[in-house]
């Protein structure tokens, strides 16, 4: 059995482990490339954590990343060890260990806000980045929901009066639609059709995902999401607006909706995060609550920060 078996079957014996981090989710965000996993056994041979992976390979730099539209990764613990300091300390070491003997030049994954693993990999050597998301954390009353909303979202749903949603959006049209709303910015889609199809085409075989559309009486779409679930939140993954219909008010309809179909099939709405002021400002907004998480990184090999410095410079150049 290979370890991606062995880990899809984790999978099904663990529902609860994180969307972002199932195997299936995996397959398809890391479609053509290579991904694994890290396994950390108990004394009867049992998994007691395991660490999936995306492996990339650029001339001879060996590197970690989060694979594209994958908010949290890190380690998975069995719930039993997740609340037993000394053993995920344990945990920790061995597959701090384990990664130092893959001759890596880089390492970088961003664990779920309840992870116990952050301090224990920084007690490994790993440096931490501090990073927040924002989740409306109990949506059992929606009239509460939308009292917390500040003024300008409830102005903005009030302008929104007019549109309605429309779940007969394709993934076609989504992919175009974010493609021209970008252009409008002057800026460039950052993943293909492709890993788009592929993804989507998984999360609504699973019944984990779903297009929403805001659109107006004449058809024109103001703004549209991706979303994915899983059992304890949904993900507003991937939402995007018309520049030229930012008045319409069609952003903060989006989020409504996208809630309301939150509330039918989970327990908490996360905005998926942002470290971006503007876009931060924009979910608080909607009464959202902070929820720290962290990027844990390491340089094996300084020349790898180097070309990454270099790249960067030669992009803003």
């Amino acid at each position: 059995m290979t370890n991606k078996e062995q880990y899809a079957q984790l999978c099904e014996q663990y529902p609860e482990i994180n969307l972002f981090m199932q195997s299936w989710w995996l397959s398809a965000v890391c479609a053509g490339k290579d991904w694994d996993v890290l396994f950390s056994y108990d004394e009867r041979g049992e998994v007691r954590a395991a660490m999936p992976y995306l492996y990339r390979k650029r001339l001879f730099f060996r590197y970690i990343l989060m694979p594209q539209q994958t908010q949290l990764g890190g380690i998975w613990f069995r719930p039993d060890i997740a609340d037993d300091a000394a053993a995920v300390s344990e945990v920790c070491a061995e597959l701090a260990d384990r990664l130092g003997q893959m001759h890596l030049s880089y390492y970088y994954q961003q664990y779920t806000p309840s992870s116990p693993a952050p301090e224990q990999m920084k007690q490994q050597g790993f440096k931490l980045k501090e990073r927040i998301t924002y989740r409306i954390d109990d949506l059992s009353d929606l009239d509460k929901i939308i009292d917390s909303f500040s003024k300008n979202k409830k102005r903005q749903l009030q302008k929104a009066l007019s549109l309605h949603l429309d779940t007969g959006m394709n993934e076609e049209e989504f992919y175009r639609f974010h493609t021209s709303c970008l252009l409008a910015r002057r800026k460039k889609i950052s993943y293909t059709r492709e890993f788009f199809l592929v993804l989507y085409r998984k999360a609504v075989q699973r019944g984990q995902g779903k297009i929403l559309a805001i659109r107006d009486s004449d058809g024109n779409t103001h703004a549209a999401a991706f979303v994915v679930w899983d059992k304890q939140q949904m993900y507003y993954l991937i939402p995007c607006y018309m520049p030229q219909f930012k008045d319409s008010g069609a952003g903060a309809l989006l989020v409504l909706e996208a809630i309301k179909l939150a509330r039918q099939v989970t327990h908490s709405f996360d905005f998926e995060g942002s470290m971006i002021r503007g876009v931060a400002n924009h979910y608080k907004q909607f009464g959202s609550t902070p929820h720290t998480y962290y990027g844990v990184r390491k340089y094996y090999n300084p020349l790898f920060a180097f070309a990454i410095l270099y790249n960067k410079i030669r992009e803003w150049l």
